[in-house]
């Protein structure tokens, strides 16, 4: 063989060496991708998880305003309704008098 002819064959084992270890790299980022795709998922459904007990806080919190609003309401129409009965009781007093 000629120098040429060594020169390519070395440059050929070389560039198969190189060829096996590049899907170790690819291998590796294989991985990291794979890693990324998994923590995305993750971040997913941890924001899933979030928005549901959000809304469940949200609802609860709806559910409590109502029923605070209900009984304030009832108290003030009971109130006016006793000032209304104080009322006539007054005017009936005086009407008497």
């Amino acid at each position: 063989m000629s120098a040429g002819g060594i020169t390519r064959q070395v440059f050929l084992h070389s560039f198969a060496e190189r060829r096996t270890t590049l899907p170790t790299r690819s291998g590796e980022a294989q991985s990291s991708e794979a890693r990324t795709r998994a923590d995305a998922s993750f971040k997913k459904e941890e924001r899933a998880k979030d928005g549901a007990k959000a809304m469940m806080e949200y609802v609860a919190n709806g559910k409590s305003v109502r029923q605070k609003m209900a009984r304030l309401k009832a108290l003030r129409l009971a109130k006016e309704a006793a000032d209304k009965e104080a009322e006539v009781a007054k005017k009936t007093v005086a009407a008497k008098r």
